[in-house]
């Protein structure tokens, strides 16, 4: 199963990462230890959203998504 999270950071609200996993738990830690180069700045993180994918082209096809202008746009609209 493949995960695609987003997460926002609670010191600064206007902040948010997209990304997939595996174990989401452990990426989250991760996130909040400060060992993951784009978010290490505002910490710490909560998961605002995710999504679990049995097939892991569909997930990643999903985050590509997220990252993009309209997938921004549906993620403040929609999650």
């Amino acid at each position: 199963m493949k995960y695609v999270y987003i997460l926002q950071s609670t010191a600064d609200a206007d902040r948010f990462y997209v990304g997939v996993t595996d174990d989401l738990r452990a990426r989250l830690s991760r996130h909040n230890a400060g060992q993951v180069t784009h978010t290490a700045k505002y910490p710490p993180w909560r998961v605002k959203t995710y999504v679990g994918f049995s097939d892991p082209q569909q997930a990643i096809a999903f985050e590509r998504y997220l990252k993009s202008a309209s997938g921004r746009a549906f993620a403040r609209k929609r999650l």
